[in-house]
This record gives C-alpha cells, sequence and structure tokens, in this order.
C-alpha cells in the first residue's frame, strides 16, 4: 500500500506481482531478454510468459518510460483474462497494475473505471479482509482524491483504514500507510480538526515502529508540519520543518526530492510569519 505525501508525492499503490526493485538500468535489459526468451521456449500463453511480460512493463513505469509500459500492461491484462480467466488473482493484479499505470500517466478517465472494477472483482474473489482488497480500496480512493473527488475518496479511505487496523493491528506499516492517507484527505478537504490528530498519531506510530530517521517518519513529520502551517500554528510547524529538514538532508542527502519539498516547505511558512507579523497577546 503507497501513500501519499505533502508536496512529493508517490501515488497511491501498486500491487505488482514480482514487480523491479533496484538497478533499472542493468535491470530492464535483463528483462527484455527475459520476455523474449520466455516467448520463444514457453510461448505467448504460458504463465511465464504473461509474468515476465508484467515485470518488464513494471520496469519501464518505474523508469517513467509509460509509452512503453501502458501497452506491455495492456497485453498482460488481454492475455491474462483470455488465458487464467476474469477472476484469477493475477487477471486482478495485471487489471490493478494497468489502471495504476493510466493514472501515473495522467489518464484518470480510464484509471478509474480499472480502479473500480478491480475493487468490485476484489471483494467477490477474495474477500473484504484479504490484503489485496485492502490495496485495492486504498488505490481507488486515491484515485478519487486525483480527480477531485473527495467525497468519493474519503469514506474509501476511512474504510480502509478501519479494516487495516481490524485485520493487520495498529502498528502494521500497511495500517500506518492507511492512515497517514486518511489524514492527507482530510486535510486536503480542508478539514484539519480531523487531520492533525490522525497525522500526530502518525508521526508517534512511525517513530515507535520504524524510527526516527525512517523516511517513512520524516515523510510523517513533514506532513504534520504542513497542517500546523495550514491551521495557521507556525509556532509548532516552522521548529517541525527545521528538525525535520535536518535529517532529511542527513538521512537522504540535499538532492532527494522529499528534502527539497521539506526545504520548500519551511521557506514558505517562514515566509508567512514574515508577512503575517508578531502576533499579539
Amino acid at each position: 500500500m503507497s501513500e501519499h505525501h505533502s508536496d512529493w508525492c508517490l501515488r497511491c499503490g501498486h500491487n505488482h506481482r514480482h514487480g523491479p526493485t533496484g538497478d533499472l538500468s542493468g535491470a530492464i535489459p535483463l528483462f527484455e531478454r527475459t520476455l523474449s526468451d520466455t516467448v520463444r521456449v514457453m510461448g505467448e500463453d504460458h504463465p511465464d510468459t504473461l509474468t515476465a511480460r508484467n515485470n518488464l512493463a513494471c520496469a519501464y513505469e518505474s523508469a517513467r518510460e509509460l509509452n512503453r509500459a501502458i501497452p506491455l500492461f495492456e497485453q498482460t491484462l488481454s492475455d491474462t483474462v483470455r488465458v487464467l480467466s476474469e477472476d484469477h488473482p493475477d487477471t486482478l493484479t495485471a487489471r490493478n497494475n494497468l489502471a495504476y499505470a493510466y493514472q501515473s500517466a495522467g489518464d484518470l478517465n480510464r484509471a478509474i473505471p480499472l480502479f473500480e472494477q478491480t475493487l468490485s472483482d476484489t471483494v467477490r474473489v477474495l474477500g473484504e479482509d484479504h490484503p489485496d482488497t485492502l490495496t485495492a480500496r486504498n488505490n481507488l480512493a486515491c484515485a478519487y482524491e486525483s480527480a477531485g473527488d473527495p467525497s468519493g475518496a474519503i469514506p474509501l479511505f476511512e474504510q480502509a483504514l478501519s479494516d487495516t487496523v481490524r485485520v493487520m493491528g495498529e502498528d502494521h506499516p500497511d495500517t500506518l500507510t492507511a492512515r497517514n492517507n486518511l489524514a492527507y484527505a482530510y486535510h486536503s478537504a480542508g478539514d484539519l480538526s480531523g487531520a492533525i490528530p490522525l497525522f500526530e498519531q502518525t508521526v508517534d506510530a512511525r517513530v515507535l515502529v520504524l524510527g526516527e530517521t525512517h523516511p517513512s517518519t520524516l515523510t510523517a513529520r513533514n506532513n504534520l508540519a504542513s497542517a500546523y502551517q495550514s491551521a495557521g500554528d507556525l509556532n509548532r510547524a516552522i521548529p517541525l520543518f527545521e528538525k525535520t529538514l535536518s535529517d532529511t538532508v542527513q538521512v537522504l542527502g540535499k538532492a532527494h526530492p522529499l528534502t527539497k519539498a521539506v526545504r520548500c516547505a519551511h521557506v514558505a511558512a517562514c515566509a508567512q510569519r514574515v508577512v503575517d507579523g508578531p502576533k499579539m497577546m
């Protein structure tokens, strides 16, 4: 389950099967050769060929080569439906992956119906409490929010958090992500009274579970500082931005996107304090 970040956003959701990680410049040629060899040896319809095509598409997408990723995801979904059936778990994964690629390309008109179908099918095939169902609900909520539909997104985020707590437990990483996503949705909708306590709880839990300097903890701290700033509470926002910026530079480096986002947010908060002037007691 992926998450929202304030200013720096890794959009919600892959549930990739055997997705690529690591050095993509070295991995992509290997994935390309694997697909070519698997087609030649196993044939177009062998399950290993479907997996190899999906993996190459994931690698292209991770490298932001969506013009190459999307046609492969489309073929993977078509072939998986034909070979394995509409309800096979690999078909559900293939549909989710294509929907996410469309969303990454900004094509929400094609992404949202696929996310909706994925959630409906996953509930029916795997059940309400399956981890893939929790992910599918989160992904659809993220797509609704990206489309500017908070009334559609927030109830799904609320259910995703409730279900994830019940199924995974309070301290599971997916629960921490679900809580962050709901807080971010509340923040985006202007509901700071709902957002701030959830962001505070997310920070506390991530410090406890992941540690002070884990990237997810840094992201949560940045999100909380942004919520304080939105509420006009610069006395809490600016010190939190300063601490987060110091930690992101140390842990992630000056050029990391999160570091840049925190730095920009800190500058904006300091500028806001100058414009607002000292507060009368």
